[in-house]
């Protein structure tokens, strides 16, 4: 086996049925493919509805598809099917977000988005991206997470120091209020 499959091997090895995810936060592109690399991460699954972002460009979905391949990590757009805020007149009078979240997670979408996300995992090391470093306040630990660990997928987010925290089994994080986003001062 060559060096590289080896390493490939070691690094899946007792990681069968994982997904990661990922916050790129405000980091450069530079570290967030640091914090890929360092965790062995083949293919972003961007679960972003809006795959932009005017505060830090360089995470739009055209630089992503350019830039991503030339560290060897492959991009692969997915908000359509597991975005946290899709269009559509079912979402549009969701009292709050667990509502929104129980209806888009009923969606034939949905539900097809989970199923690719989980054979690509089966095949490569994948991370789901979005914008909030913090998972506890993102829709990819309160709705995708969820629907994974249902099948027995493990999730385990990647902090923006580099750390990994396994996500709250299903019965742990309902057990915790969601946590309310801080907004900061721009003054």
């Amino acid at each position: 086996m060559d060096e590289m499959l080896e390493q490939r091997r070691l690094l899946i090895e007792g990681d069968d049925a994982a997904v990661y995810s990922i916050g790129h936060s405000n980091h450069s592109l530079e570290r967030l493919v640091e914090l890929l690399k360092e965790h062995g991460v083949e293919v972003i699954a961007d679960v972003r509805s809006s795959p932009w972002s005017r505060y830090v460009p360089w995470f739009g979905r055209s630089v992503l598809e350019k830039e991503l391949p030339r560290h060897g990590i492959r991009y692969v757009f997915m908000g359509d099917q597991l975005g946290g805020k899709p269009e559509g007149d079912e979402f549009a009078d969701a009292g709050d977000r667990g509502e929104l979240y129980r209806r888009i997670a009923e969606t034939p979408a949905f539900r097809a988005g989970v199923d690719r996300l989980e054979r690509g995992a089966a095949q490569f090391r994948v991370a789901m991206l979005c914008s909030e470093e913090n998972p506890a306040v993102c829709h990819r630990h309160r709705l995708v997470t969820p629907a994974l660990q249902e099948r027995g997928i493990a999730v385990k987010h990647i902090r923006g120091d580099g750390s990994v925290e396994p996500a709250p089994e299903p019965n742990e994080r309902m057990a915790q209020p969601a946590p309310k986003a801080q907004q900061l001062s721009l003054f």
